[in-house]
């Protein structure tokens, strides 16, 4: 039986990366997932890759509502096990799982029932909006397996056994990368080819998470994946998980309606580049993203451990580290962003905008590596609030300024300096406020 590990004692940096590592390859694979189908679909034209664009911002936003139970699963069970409590933190995990399935059968549902209207807010020419409500369509019936898989992969995080969900996500991924080339092009299905290879791909993930509990090495000796929900789990798991699911899938609706934005001052190459661009800005979110929920879930057993040096100790590290990545980034970002962007896009237009958006944004990485190390901290302690009101705040100020910033003269450039502004006040002000309640936390 696979056992749960210790992370109050034992040394820092090795727990770190230990977590870290595996996390970070988790995301990239995840990620992989929307560049594999538009590295693909690329090959059909801009216009296939901008109806894909449009629905992965819109799949975002739902997907968004999954990390309800995977920050949930982390946090919650995570302070189980470090309290000393392996029931508790069993009932947790299995509440994560089971709100997880309610949300995605609703959010799946309602995606599936109103895909025209959606789609439609984007004011794309006909043929772009049949594509994206068929990839649409055929997605949204896949969100249970987005869902549990997000839990499943919180459980393991929470009992610093990071390495399993990376080990599962990567046999998707290599099944979705085999899978496309076959239905976009050899079966000739276009963007529902892609649609249908990301939906066996998350299906077949979902089968390995079972059998890995069920069969191979199990957590915990009777755990249950479904259960009645009791009040008191699942409201602490809601109270903890879902200001981070409301931040990130506001977070979505504002990158559509930024989306929008593009696509009025640049056409679609400006959705192209937003979309596309922001995949390839996820290399540097994801990686700083691994080491915050190695923070995350390392602080939350130490947390509930008492241990504040720890706590310290492993975050001076975790910005050390993702402070080094961050200028990495920019380097690259700012002066190679268009040879980039071509890795992905082969048409000159698209990439020459592509590699504008990437060089403006790359501005703001460092700041943004700030912004994810201090929600990794916040998440921890169980204070999941703050990060939010932080996001939701100038994530909102992205839509007005990109408007000033176009009226004025800037144009489509104009909507990339709105976001690299509010990046920068994002990881600024988030880090102003850890420092101004670090001793109340304490003290609570």
């Amino acid at each position: 039986m696979q056992s749960v590990k210790n992370l109050t004692e034992g040394p820092i940096r090795k727990q770190l990366f230990q977590l870290a590592i595996p996390i970070m390859g988790t995301s990239f694979v995840q990620m992989a997932y929307s560049l594999t189908d538009m590295a693909w679909v690329g090959r059909l034209g801009s216009k296939s890759v901008a109806a894909i664009g449009a629905v992965g911002i819109l799949t975002w936003m739902l997907q968004s509502f999954s990390l309800l139970n995977k920050v949930g699963s982390e946090v919650t069970v995570g302070q189980a096990i470090g309290s000393g409590s392996q029931e508790e933190a069993k009932a947790y995990a299995a509440h994560n799982l089971t709100i997880a399935l309610i949300m995605s059968l609703v959010w799946g549902g309602l995606f599936f029932s109103f895909a025209v209207p959606v789609v439609s807010l984007y004011k794309l020419s006909p043929d772009i909006s049949a594509k994206a409500v068929e990839y649409l369509r055929i997605v949204s019936t896949a969100f249970p397996f987005v869902f549990l898989s997000s839990a499943f992969t919180g459980i393991h995080n929470a009992a610093g056994l990071s390495k399993i969900p990376f080990y599962i996500s990567s046999a998707g991924l290599v099944l979705n990368m085999l899978l496309d080339p076959l239905f976009i092009l050899g079966l000739g299905w276009g963007t529902a080819g892609a649609a249908y290879a990301t939906w066996l791909s998350e299906c077949a993930v979902i089968l390995l998470f079972v059998y890995q509990l069920k069969v191979r090495n199990k957590l915990w000796s009777s755990f249950r994946f479904f259960v009645p929900l009791k009040w008191s789990y699942a409201l602490k798991v809601i109270r903890i998980g879902l200001p981070v699911a409301l931040l990130n899938s506001f977070f979505a609706v504002i990158n559509m309606l930024m989306g929008r934005t593009a696509s009025v001052y640049g056409g679609h190459y400006g959705l192209v580049a937003l979309t596309t661009g922001g995949q390839i800005e996820a290399i540097a979110w994801n990686t700083s993203q691994g080491f915050s929920t190695a923070l995350s879930a390392f602080t939350a057993q130490n947390f509930a451990a008492k241990k504040r040096s720890r706590i310290e100790a492993a975050y001076r590290a975790t910005l050390m580290m993702t402070s080094v990545f961050g200028l990495f980034c920019t380097f690259l970002f700012v002066f190679y962003g268009s040879e980039i962007f071509s890795l992905v896009i082969h048409e000159k237009a698209a990439y020459m905008s592509g590699g504008v958006f990437l060089r403006i944004d790359g501005y703001s990485m460092m700041f943004m590596m700030l912004e994810i190390t201090m929600q990794g901290l916040f998440y921890g302690v169980g204070r999941t609030m703050p990060p939010a009101i932080v996001s939701v705040t100038f994530n909102t100020l992205r839509v007005p300024l990109a408007v000033l910033l176009g009226t004025v003269g800037l144009g489509i450039n104009g909507v990339w300096w709105a976001i690299s502004i509010s990046s920068i006040l994002k990881g600024l002000v988030l880090f102003v406020w850890y420092r101004t309640l670090q001793k109340k936390m304490w003290r609570n």
